[in-house]
Parts: C-alpha cells; structure tokens; sequence
C-alpha cells in the first residue's frame, strides 16, 4: 500500500523527525497537534477553548490533505496541562464532534512541548474508499 506523509510545516517536524499525518490505504494517523498557527505562532495563549478550536481546525486541514475530514475521525486522544479546565476544552471537542461522536480520551499531562500550549490532539480516521468511486 502506498505511504502518503503529510507536513503542516511546523518547526517540530523536521527537528524531530514525524509528519503531521499518515495515510495508509484508508486508514489516517493525525499526531500530537496544537494550536499553531501558519507562521508557527501560537494561537489562544491561555485560553484553552480557543486553542481546542485552533488545534481541531489544524487537525481537519490535515486529514483534508489526506483526502478525509472531520467526518472520517473514529478516535481522538486530548492531552491537556490543567484537566480543570475538560468542561470548555470538551465544549470546543463537541462543537466539531457532537455528531460525528468519535471515542476519545482527555488525559492530564505535567506540560506539553511549551509552558504556552494547554492543548494537544491526536486523531485516527477511517475512509471509507468504497464511497470515493
């Protein structure tokens, strides 16, 4: 099957060698993501509604490169510094999600890759090619 590698362009990518996605046939990969926007900037500094929004928004133009979307998202996996805040980190998952009802987990971590960031998503999807012909 063919690999199709997907970059976002982030500074993270090339230093530590991953892509932001992966597609393999009809499976995609969508790593650890936050809430950077197109110049590496981070988006919603202490503000993790605004920066769940940031990350699912740079998460769907992945899995658009890919050939997918939102709809096709059976599994996300929320790391988050403060689980305090689940309710308006989960809101900001639900207003993306409420209908497509994907599994996921929101784990607390002791900090992500800069103090700034309070968010990261991971998300796995499932095309179905039979729908594509």
């Amino acid at each position: 099957m063919e690999r199709q590698n997907i970059s976002s362009g982030t500074i993270w990518e090339s230093t530590v060698g991953y892509s932001r996605a992966v597609r393999i046939g009809n499976l995609i990969y969508v790593s650890g993501t936050t809430a950077t926007d197109r110049n590496n900037n981070i988006v919603g500094i202490g503000n993790p509604y605004a920066q769940t929004m940031q990350t699912i928004k740079n998460i769907e133009a992945a899995l658009t490169r890919a050939g997918s979307g939102l709809k096709d998202v059976i599994r996300t996996r929320i790391y988050v510094t403060n689980i305090d805040n689940w309710n308006v980190i989960g809101q900001a998952h639900g207003e993306f999600f409420r209908d497509i009802l994907p599994t996921t987990t929101m784990v607390e971590v002791s900090r992500l890759i800069t103090p700034e960031i309070l968010v990261e998503i991971e998300a796995e999807a499932y095309l179905d090619l039979g729908k594509l012909r």
